[in-house]
């Protein structure tokens, strides 16, 4: 799904121009993200997450992990945060919920992070 894959695009872009260009494109005004370690409405604070999560594991990126399962308003994926070809060191999973073909809330659940 593009929707999901530009979303995973935006954790990787650590140019903030570009980043804050698929954010907007991707992200309703008002959306919000929530896992385990935060809650976030709104594009700006998306950005300032996603920003502080690059420069907490720099150098690591984000990919899908097998396909994305959607339906109605809903998408749900696994993603791992790694080194490009190796083992992940952080594994989640996201509930994303899409209106008018951006995303309007993200729930994400941490399965494996570093100790």
């Amino acid at each position: 799904m593009e929707l999901i894959e530009k979303y995973l695009a935006a954790w990787n872009t650590t140019d903030p121009t570009a980043r804050r260009t698929l954010i907007d494109e991707v992200w309703a005004a008002d959306g919000t993200y929530t896992d385990p370690l935060a809650t976030v409405a709104g594009r700006d604070q998306v950005d300032a997450l996603i920003a502080g999560v690059q420069q907490q594991f720099a150098g690591l990126e984000f990919r899908l992990a097998g396909p994305v399962d959607a339906h109605h308003d809903l998408a749900r994926f696994t993603w791992h945060l790694g080194p490009r070809d190796a083992e992940p060191i952080v594994v989640g999973f996201d509930v994303a919920v899409i209106a008018d073909d951006r995303i309007k809330a993200v729930h994400g659940f941490l399965d494996r992070v570093p100790a």
